[in-house]
């Protein structure tokens, strides 16, 4: 059952030859015995999961049942869950149960999945490696003194882990496309406004995107399909149809015309990723696709345009943890002054400091224009050069990371370095595009090491996802990259 994917787990539910409850609980005594080790998930609650399973049960003895009806679904912690501990991997919030549910967790609730647990992440969504989280580094679960990318590290390893059947992330500049990259599943980061951002604790409101994580494309279309939707609670939800992002999967790739970045093959690409990517790019040749060069000439400037946008919202977004309402106050100190300034400088971590910093210091008089408005008219720029690239192409593809998973302090001490592990991912949220990330093979092995996982990016364009999921979807028919596992577990 563990190697199922959501549609078999589906089959077997409204078939009966598994319960709900059954399949719960084979999670979570497997969530017992290696999270330990992973450090995948910050809070679970067998009761409360369990209490949703057998809910699911009588849906299924009903005949009643959606297609993820019964199916433990892991929840990444920065999004709000009635009577969850939601900490968005921080000490401000670590001991924070919310009152309410964000829509996406409503959404699977209204279907009937099973939230099985928080899954771990950087500390407000800050970071590349998931070594930020106030609750301690996930563990890449191919080689356990690795990262397992970031933010969403919690959700990628507990889905290359088979400790869920599938996993919700948030994506701001590719956390969950490098995540999912590192550690050899697909993910997904919809068109901005595709869906809802209500009681998704905000990090950069103009890039902050939730979307699946899971082991295929066709996983990842059934995701889509309850994750998706209007919600007039947030005013920068989409108003569209929904959408059946699997009614395409079959269809061939005859006549598809893929975009290949120069940009995205140069200097600071290691050779074994480029490899991966080589020869995946040559399989989708075999499946009747051409290949068209094309560039995207200011994507070199996203990372500092990125770092200078997603810091200035950040900052304006985190001003609300102040010690009054709720989350970590100081236990000692001498007036209301006193008392900000020390629940602030205790309850955030360094990497959140450093970012609230630089947004504070960029949106500051004197500064504003220099910094803030001149990223504000790149991004423009960039996002203009992806509509040019779609006027020769259908969708773009290249690595997702300049190298697979790098060792667990390896970058601590460089944030530059860190930030670089994004350098493919993020033009991709400045523009509000949509992109995903699918294994396609696996990198040098080294020191006695096994290669790790490498990730192939695909970027559509505008709410292009079912062609995506699409091209995706063939590629996984073609290959058996994606139903690899970590062989330790």
């Amino acid at each position: 059952m563990l190697n199922s994917s959501l549609q078999q787990l589906g089959s077997a539910l409204r078939a009966r030859k598994i319960s709900s409850v059954e399949l719960t609980r084979l999670y979570l005594d497997r969530i017992a015995a290696l999270n330990p080790v992973l450090n995948a998930y910050i809070t679970t609650n067998a009761e409360a999961s369990l209490a949703q399973a057998r809910d699911a049960d009588a849906r299924l003895a009903a005949g009643t049942a959606d297609a993820l009806t019964g199916i433990p679904v892991a929840q990444k912690d920065i999004f709000c869950a009635k009577g969850w501990r939601t900490t968005c991997g921080s000490k401000m919030l670590a001991n924070f149960v919310s009152p309410y549910d964000a829509h996406v967790i409503e959404q699977f609730n209204n279907v009937g999945a099973v939230n099985l647990g928080k899954t771990n992440m950087d500390e407000f969504a800050m970071g590349s490696s998931n070594e930020t989280s106030y609750f301690g580094a996930v563990k890449n679960p191919y080689s356990q003194d690795a990262v397992p990318g970031g933010s969403s590290g919690g959700s990628a390893c507990a889905v290359a882990a088979r400790l869920c059947a599938a996993a919700t992330g948030t994506d701001t500049g590719g956390s969950i496309r490098q995540p999912a990259a590192l550690c050899g599943i697909s993910g997904l980061k919809p068109t901005y406004g595709t869906v809802s951002r209500y009681g998704m604790i905000a990090f950069a409101s103009s890039l902050d995107q939730a979307g699946p994580m899971a082991r295929s494309a066709e996983d990842l279309a059934l995701m889509l399909n309850v994750m998706t939707g209007f919600d007039e609670r947030d005013s920068t939800s989409l108003q569209r149809a929904k959408e059946d992002y699997a009614r395409d999967l079959a269809k061939p790739l005859d006549g598809l015309r893929i975009g290949l970045p120069k940009e995205f093959f140069a200097e600071g690409l290691s050779n074994d990723v480029a490899q991966a990517v080589n020869a995946a790019i040559a399989e989708y040749k075999k499946l009747g696709a051409s290949i068209v060069e094309i560039s995207l000439p200011n994507s070199r400037l996203s990372v500092p345009v990125y770092y200078v946008l997603a810091p200035a919202e950040a900052s304006s977004n985190l001003s609300r943890f102040d010690g009054v309402r709720y989350g970590y106050r100081a236990p000692e100190y001498s007036d209301l002054t006193d008392m900000y300034e020390k629940s602030r400088a205790q309850g955030f971590g360094a990497e959140v400091k450093r970012r609230i910093m630089i947004g504070t210091y960029v949106l500051s008089h004197g500064y504003y224009d220099a910094y803030y408005l001149q990223a504000q008219k790149i991004r423009r720029l960039i996002a203009q050069d992806f509509t040019d690239a779609f006027r020769q192409c259908d969708v773009i593809m290249g690595p997702t990371s300049p190298s697979t998973a790098f060792k667990l302090g390896e970058k601590g001490d460089d944030p530059v370095q860190m930030y670089l592990s994004d350098i493919y991912t993020i033009a991709v949220n400045l523009a509000g595009l949509p992109g995903m990330s699918i294994p396609c093979g696996f990198g040098a092995a080294n020191n006695g090491n096994p290669g790790m996982p490498v990730g192939l990016q695909i970027i559509g364009n505008y709410f292009d996802e079912v062609r995506m999921l699409n091209v995706a979807h063939q590629y996984q028919l073609a290959t058996d990259w994606h139903s690899r596992a970590p062989q330790e577990l």
